[in-house]
């Protein structure tokens, strides 16, 4: 029988000799020498019967000792000529036969010793897999992919019929381990390589699944290169096999949640301290998790990463990218304030452009996002210097945001000077930049510089190609805005035509809101109905059973639909349409200040001002900013002014409360004008009159502001 050595090349190191390898087994060597040379002289099978009878071997180990020998001397094809000899089949009877079943693991007093015949039966098999193995490889360094991938799979069948019940974990050959490892690994990459994708898929489940023994470094590497697999091969998964299913586990619906499921077994060992780190598994989970909007998850994952992995810094700006992408502004920007402070890194410019961006989304935080994006145009010097552009539109769009916090008019336009000033600085840097064009053009929309605006509106579509919805939409309004009615509807019709049927519902509520400015409520009213078809088709294309998740992401919101046609049918003074339009809107959303101005302007219609005036201050308990019911709420007061002075401070208040939160509403302006001529200040009304008459002029039929 073979003994320990059996599988390897011994040296006998003389002092005055140089070394000679020699074949060991059964307590028997011969020099390599001797087979080497009938070996050279393509004599394989003189080779194999003097092994046989130096050594005791039968004929499939000596083909495996040979053929080792030829591919450690490098002859892959000589190798390859050896092992074409061995008889596969034959071996695994044999070595079946002298296996027995593994035996009820015991403990390490008590360990019983393996039997010399069991040892022997091991050894051979070791030999005869090895051979099976090497011959694969010597396949795949000859470019024959396919045929490896044949034989390295016949090797793990094999092991699957020697050792019926999974490979023991105890008493088991180290090499036999290794090689089995080995193959388990190489197989799906063989199969990859071949192009045969679901094979390679069928593979890596197979190592992951069957009772291989595997250490956890081997697993860990399956994992992630099935993960990795999974999610960048563009190859399309077919699920497990039910056999490998167990009742009540959770089965992936597709590669990504396979991938993720993958990924995150795998941080989970990492941090448990089972496998060693590889910093690429957190960037293969940022990227499958980011794929399917699942970042606060990824910011689960982060959290839970062993102190010492990443720096501190790094895990807070990981940690604030995932919160700004899960749309937690604040928690987001609370983790760069620690990132940025001064005893941190308060230089790092991607911290402070993230920053700047998320605080340019908040009126009340952009006056901070500011200070953050000057930081970041001063810190982008030498090889950043590209990334100033980024920090003057950052800084440009904070301004602009921070021009909205109510403050004085002096301060407003101030902001909104230099708003603009950084925006055109951006330019200089990004002139092609899309989104920095249509912001510019927002800006001067905003501030009624619409020959500016209807400039950019047109640049941005050309640079998008007229794909960009919203591009066709603000052009629509800035025409809106000139009071070119038909020109926007035109202009709509055209956005309506390369738009998708469930990405229409803004541009048909604005085209209803342009028949409305052209006199033709009918057609408006055909519009809206059009909307409440498109609607229907997409709870249906859902099913009874939609989940919140899926409302949220209607194309087509039936709230907004609801609403818009009850303040249709307002303007038509249609007020029991107007009831009907409510009641349904309500069903969707109980509490809606938008929704509690249309009713009281339902109520005013009718002449009942009690509830109207109630409808009003219920809007404004639910948005204290409200400025359609602070403007109604003074606009009714302002009317009883005529009669009852004391109610004028309180409209006055109000109106100019609205002012200063949008000072471009002509209605406040208006009503404004009313109390001063009531409260007997002529010169102040004149003034408040001549605003609203120039901003109904250049007023849009929707805020600038719905298009951001």
């Amino acid at each position: 029988m073979l003994s320990d050595q059996s599988s390897e090349l011994s040296e006998n190191n003389g002092e005055n000799e140089s070394p000679t390898l020699r074949l060991c087994a059964n307590g028997a060597c011969m020099k390599t020498t001797e087979v080497e040379a009938k070996l050279d002289e393509g004599n394989i099978q003189d080779a194999e019967s003097s092994l046989r009878e130096g050594l005791s071997l039968n004929s499939e180990e000596a083909r495996a000792l040979l053929g080792r020998l030829e591919y450690q001397r490098g002859n892959v094809e000589g190798a390859l000529r050896v092992f074409e000899g061995i008889d596969l089949q034959a071996a695994i009877q044999r070595l079946q036969v002298s296996t027995p079943p593994p035996e009820k693991p015991s403990t390490k007093k008590n360990k019983p010793r393996e039997p010399p015949q069991q040892s022997a039966s091991q050894h051979a098999a070791t030999l005869v897999l090895e051979a099976i193995y090497l011959k694969s490889k010597s396949l795949h360094k000859l470019g024959r992919t396919t045929e490896a991938a044949q034989e390295c799979k016949s090797v793990l069948d094999s092991v699957e019929k020697i050792f019926q019940q999974g490979i023991p974990e105890a008493q088991v050959d180290t090499r036999l381990q290794e090689i089995v490892s080995h193959a388990v690994e190489l197989l799906p990459a063989l199969w990859k390589e071949s192009g045969d994708y679901q094979e390679a898929i069928s593979a890596y489940r197979r190592a992951l699944l069957s009772q291989w023994n595997l250490d956890n470094d081997s697993c860990a590497r399956v994992q992630k290169d099935f993960a990795v697999f999974l999610l960048h091969s563009g190859v399309e998964a077919s699920p497990p096999s039910l056999g490998s299913q167990v009742e009540g586990s959770y089965i992936p619906r597709n590669n990504l949640e396979e991938a993720i499921l993958l990924l995150m077994i795998l941080l989970k060992k990492f941090n448990q301290g089972k496998a060693k780190w590889d910093p690429s598994v957190i960037e293969h989970l940022t990227f499958g998790l980011s794929l399917c909007s699942q970042t606060s998850v990824l910011a689960k994952q982060l959290e839970e990463v062993m102190p010492g992995v990443f720096s501190r810094v790094e895990r807070w700006n990981s940690l604030a990218l995932c919160y700004s992408a899960a749309g937690q502004t604040s928690a987001a920007v609370n983790l760069l304030r620690k990132s940025l402070h001064k005893h941190e890194q308060p230089d790092d410019l991607v911290a402070l452009l993230l920053a700047s961006k998320l605080c340019s989304e908040e009126p009340s935080l952009a006056g901070e996002g500011a200070g953050y994006a000057q930081r970041a145009v001063n810190n982008a010097q030498g090889m950043d210097e590209h990334l100033k552009g980024v920090g003057f539109r950052m800084l440009g769009l904070c301004l602009g945001k921070q021009a909205k916090v109510p403050t004085s008019d002096f301060e407003r336009s101030r902001l909104q000077s230099e708003s603009l000033k950084a925006l055109d600085g951006a330019i200089a840097f990004e002139h092609n930049n899309p989104d920095l064009i249509f912001e510019l053009g927002v800006q001067y929309a905003e501030q009624r510089n619409l020959k500016a605006a209807s400039r950019y509106a047109k640049e941005f579509i050309d640079a998008t190609g007229g794909s960009v919805l919203k591009g066709w939409r603000f052009l629509a309004l800035v025409l809106s805005a000139q009071q070119r009615f038909s020109e926007a509807e035109v202009v709509t019709d055209a956005a309506l035509d390369e738009t998708a049927k469930w990405d229409q519902g803004p541009l048909l509520r604005l085209k209803a809101k342009l028949k409305i400015s052209q006199s033709n409520p009918t057609e408006a009213v055909e519009t809206y109905r059009y909307l409440l078809a498109l609607v229907q088709a997409q709870r249906k294309s859902f099913g009874p059973l939609r989940t919140l998740s899926q409302m949220e992401e209607d194309k087509v919101n039936e709230f907004e639909v609801w609403h818009g046609l009850a303040y249709l049918y307002s303007s038509l003074s249609h007020w029991n349409d107007v009831e009907v339009c409510l009641k349904k809107a309500g069903e969707l959303k109980q509490y809606s200040a938008s929704m509690l101005h249309t009713e009281g302007r339902m109520w005013e219609g009718r002449k009942e001002f009690k509830p109207a005036l109630a409808a009003f201050l219920d809007g404004l308990l639910l948005d204290e900013s409200s400025v359609p019911c602070k403007v109604a709420v003074g606009a009714l007061l302002s009317e009883r002014g005529k009669e009852h002075q004391p109610t004028l401070p309180v409209a006055r208040s109000l109106l100019s409360d609205a002012l200063r939160i949008d000072p471009t509403n002509r209605k406040a302006w208006y009503y404004l004008g009313l109390v001063h001529k009531y409260d007997g200040r002529i010169a102040d009304a004149t003034d408040c009159f001549q605003a609203a008459s120039m901003l109904e002029e250049s007023d849009p039929i929707e805020s600038f502001s719905t298009i951001l």
